[in-house]
């Protein structure tokens, strides 16, 4: 698959004209067990040098899951909500941690899915939330800090860096997947657009240069081309002046 880079190319050799630095990461959801899909992306992230921030459905992680993360450095396991199920009674807007639930049950799946995963896991689960669909009601967002979660991951340019005392916003700006009404490859030149309009934007001041800009993928959807698209993405801008974001040295 041969794309055309050159948007991005030039936007990047602006940022070096600047002595500009882009904080880069990578977020992939909705792991629970281990797959080919899995040890493929684990593969990548080995191959260019950026870490997995995988985001795990806490409730049917397996065990295997565990272990496998437990082997590899790439992997920063993150919080994926607790079931990645639906309770929004507008089937348009699907949402697990959204105001149609009580606070008092949604608090307690958020802190059961850190504490389930910390069981399994260790002391090597970051404390990020990820709420599935991108998508969490604002009357929680006090309530994540006393959960012990630092961050907050969703998508889109940030709004605001910490909406609730102790919690920062670090959400993720390129999905590569168009969702409806299949899934499938985005228009590839269209997302090198969307990559050199944000970025730009950050040059010039109109956006938040300190949020790491971050890669969403889901490895149970990917195919040939999506990976292709993934390796080229990492190509090119791991060539730019980035440096690449993890937050379990931020988190340290």
């Amino acid at each position: 698959m041969r794309l055309d880079w050159s948007p991005l190319r030039a936007e990047l050799s602006k940022w070096r004209r600047k002595n500009m630095t882009l904080p880069v990461w990578w977020r992939d959801d909705d792991a629970i067990e281990v797959t080919p899909h899995l040890e493929r992306l684990v593969t990548r992230s080995e191959a260019v040098g950026v870490p997995i921030h995988l985001a795990i459905i806490p409730r049917d992680a397996s065990k295997e899951l565990a272990d496998f993360i437990k082997e590899t450095d790439h992997i920063v396991p993150v919080v994926h909500g607790w079931s990645h199920t639906d309770h929004q009674p507008d089937a348009d807007t699907n949402c697990e941690f959204g105001e149609a639930r009580s606070r008092d049950i949604r608090r307690e799946e958020a802190g059961e899915g850190l504490r389930r995963l910390q069981r399994m896991i260790g002391d090597d689960v970051c404390p990020m939330f990820v709420p599935p669909w991108n998508r969490v009601g604002s009357d929680m967002l006090v309530d994540l800090p006393a959960l012990g979660y630092r961050y907050l991951s969703t998508c889109n340019p940030r709004d605001i860096e910490e909406p609730a005392a102790g919690l920062q916003v670090i959400n993720t700006h390129i999905d590569p997947i168009y969702w409806r009404p299949s899934r499938h490859m985005s228009h590839p030149e269209l997302v090198i657009e969307k990559m050199t309009n944000l970025l730009k934007k950050r040059r010039q001041g109109k956006s938040d240069n300190a949020e790491p800009f971050g890669l969403l993928t889901h490895h149970l959807a990917h195919s040939p081309k999506i990976w292709e698209f993934c390796r080229q993405y990492w190509m090119e801008l791991l060539d730019g002046p980035v440096e690449i974001f993890d937050a379990r040295r931020a988190t340290n």
